[in-house]
């Protein structure tokens, strides 16, 4: 079942499913797709190519932080682990960001 936008943004997807799945499968993947992508404009020197696809993925790893942070402010579980992912997904935006 595919989360809708609006409930990613609310934090009504569970945090579990939208840290590993949402944050780290699939950000991850289209991050580096991404990154692989504007590395290769940059080298044919597509300049303009390049910079907007090295921007491109920042919106979504912001929606990320968002949904994650919310999220764990309604998980029910140990605390710990709601702390640890506000401070992981933090780590992994700016590492996806500036890859």
């Amino acid at each position: 079942m595919k989360a809708r936008l609006a409930d990613l943004w609310n934090g009504r997807v569970p945090l579990s499913r939208v840290f590993w799945e949402y944050a780290v499968i699939f950000g991850s993947i289209a991050n580096l797709i991404i990154a692989f992508a504007s590395l290769f404009a940059l080298s044919q020197r597509w300049s303009a190519v390049g910079v907007v696809l090295f921007v491109l993925p920042i919106p979504y790893n912001l929606l990320m932080i968002v949904a994650v942070w919310r999220s764990a402010a309604r998980y029910e579980g140990p605390q710990i682990w709601a702390t640890l992912a506000r401070a992981l997904i933090i780590v992994w935006a700016v590492v996806a960001s500036l890859i």
